[in-house]
């Protein structure tokens, strides 16, 4: 018969079966990890690809000004009456709705807010278009802003911004010219 000491010492037969079971853990634990790294990763890619498209459409204008500034003057106190505009969408631009548009006007003395519901600023006409508030591929809106109480004089500075909901505000800067004419031209 063996002696229970010499059977007891003899663990050559284990030391493969250990390796294995180490192995097997080490493999077991790295592919939690690549999976847990690669499900992190897919994640930061979805989330960074979004920030960049809606960066893209916040940094990008949705509305540009089409045709001249057209401003009427009242000859008799030498002011500019009103202001009118024409608005149309930009290539590849998203509908732009009016109603949710603020219209900001700024000169040396004034500074004032509109919406297309204020009695300031109108939505005239809209060409090749429908009756609503949304300006839409091919579509141009005549907007007129009222300015007689603000005494804007000749050679006076001012500057109209168009904020649509989404996307970069539109702004434009004119002078008055010398001379103030029933219809005049701004540049």
């Amino acid at each position: 018969m063996i002696p229970m000491k010499k059977l007891s010492n003899d663990t050559r037969a284990f030391t493969g079966l250990e390796a294995a079971i180490v192995l097997i853990a080490f493999v077991v634990v790295a592919a939690v990890f690549s999976y847990v790294m690669l499900g992190a990763g897919f994640y930061t890619t979805q989330k960074s690809q979004e920030v960049v498209h809606t960066g893209v459409e916040q940094a990008s204008s949705s509305i540009e000004l089409t045709g001249d500034v057209i401003a009427t003057g009242n000859t008799t106190s030498d002011t500019v009456a009103n202001l009118t505009l024409f608005l149309q969408l930009t290539a590849g631009g998203h509908a732009v709705d009016l109603n949710k548009t603020l219209v900001t006007y700024t000169d040396q003395s004034n500074h004032d807010s509109y919406t297309i519901d204020d009695a300031q600023l109108t939505r005239t006409n809209a060409f090749n278009g429908d009756s609503d508030y949304l300006i839409e591929k091919y579509e141009k809106f005549e907007i007129t802003l009222d300015l007689s109480s603000y005494n804007l004089g000749v050679n006076e500075k001012f500057q109209v911004e168009i904020k649509p909901p989404d996307g970069a505000s539109y702004t434009l800067e004119r002078s008055v010219p010398a001379q103030i004419d029933g219809v005049m031209t701004l540049y």
